[in-house]
């Protein structure tokens, strides 16, 4: 639970804790204030009591949480918290076509490029990081995870053969498109059919050459480097049924270097990668997706 408020909430264990403190004292305090300004010919057996005391409780609860979110450097919080009270009980709620989608980011290894998602404006702009899904528990891309305050998902083998658990995780999460950043597993058709169009892979090539099944990684840029192409790239597109021949949605090429090594040819796709994925998926996410 408290996982799920760090995340909901963009705050660590710290702020978590300060910020329960205050609900905690502006409530104590906001119900003994409540309690002293009842008029003394009034007592808790009359009904009349109970009415005034919950309007009483109501006007004075965003005073006291304010005051004493004040002392305990969580003023900024509680103030954007009230507004957004103000907000829906003025029935000003943000329609769920304009809402920023959830996304569940899936990544097998280090996560550079989800570091990149995380970190780039986009975030919580055009798209709201909402869980990481990976298949290895010890992928560092995990501790990424859980270093910014999002929530895991680490998937067990019988998780990856049969994707009850993940969807009803998914669902339950809210999760409105995945992302695929490094994953090597292949999709589950019951994935693929419960987010139709919303599912988006980047791979290390132009596709639709050298992709594949078990073209991942190095092993892309060594094909490309002995088939002697003389350009190489990545592609973002969605994903279907099969390996890497969803529809394209982005494609940046770079030269090839004569004395090129697979190591070297990585490099520069990785720096195409970081450049071009955070702003393609957020392209893609802030248009209406195709159902």
């Amino acid at each position: 639970m408290f996982d799920r408020l760090k995340a909901r909430w963009k705050v660590n264990s710290w702020s978590l804790f300060l910020i329960l403190t205050t609900f905690a004292l502006g409530g104590s305090t906001c119900a003994r204030m409540a309690k002293w300004l009842i008029p003394a010919d009034l007592h808790p057996g009359q009904p009349v009591w109970w009415i005034v005391y919950l309007i009483l409780v109501t006007l004075l609860w965003p005073m006291c949480v304010l005051l004493i979110s004040i002392p305990l450097g969580q003023f900024p919080f509680f103030k954007n918290y009230l507004k957004r009270i103000a907000s829906r009980m003025a029935g000003k709620k943000t329609s769920s076509s304009n809402a920023i989608p959830r996304i569940a980011v899936f990544a097998s290894g280090a996560g550079s490029n989800v570091e990149k998602l995380i970190h780039s404006p986009f975030n919580k702009s055009a798209y709201d990081i909402a869980l990481v899904v990976s298949n290895k528990s010890t992928a560092p891309v995990v501790e990424l995870a859980k270093k910014n305050n999002i929530p895991v998902l680490v998937l067990e083998k019988q998780d990856l053969e049969n994707p009850d658990k993940l969807l009803k995780h998914l669902k339950r999460d809210q999760i409105d498109a995945i992302v695929l950043a490094g994953y090597l597993k292949k999709i589950n058709p019951e994935l693929v059919e419960a987010f139709p169009n919303k599912i988006l892979n980047i791979h290390p090539s132009l596709l639709p050459k050298y992709g594949g099944k078990d073209m991942y990684g190095i092993r892309v840029n060594a094909a490309v480097i002995e088939a002697g192409e003389a350009f190489s790239g990545i592609t973002i597109h969605l994903v279907n049924e099969e390996y890497d021949q969803g529809q394209i949605l982005f494609q940046e090429k770079l030269a090839r270097s004569a004395d090129e090594t697979p190591d070297s040819l990585a490099k520069k796709i990785q720096q195409l990668e970081h450049q071009h994925f955070p702003n393609a998926i957020a392209n893609y996410l802030k248009s209406p997706i195709p159902r």
